[in-house]
């Protein structure tokens, strides 16, 4: 008998699975950073249900421009905290001057 389960995802299907996690846990780790507690609960929810609408999605293709998609709506996000100069980047801009 095979160790293997049956539902064993393809290398394809990992690294994909892995891009989805690194892209879900860097959402978070940034919405952290927004100092107002009720944009942050909204940008929480947002994002929760974003992911959660799409977690049977089985298309590579799909899944890779979701994942850009994801990336774009992250690096905005990133961006207006940086430009409110709460973002994680603001700082070290300080430092290096």
């Amino acid at each position: 008998m095979s160790k293997i389960p049956k539902a064993a995802l393809s290398l394809k299907q990992f690294m994909l699975r892995q891009e989805v996690l690194k892209l879900y846990r860097t959402i978070f780790r940034t919405i952290r950073q927004v100092p107002d507690a009720s944009s942050r609960r909204e940008l929480q929810d947002w994002a929760r249900a974003d992911f959660r609408n799409n977690r049977n999605q089985t298309d590579e293709l799909a899944i890779k421009m979701l994942i850009q998609h994801g990336n774009r709506n992250l690096k905005e996000l990133q961006t207006s905290l940086e430009l409110s100069g709460t973002g994680a980047g603001s700082n070290s801009d300080a430092k290096s001057s």
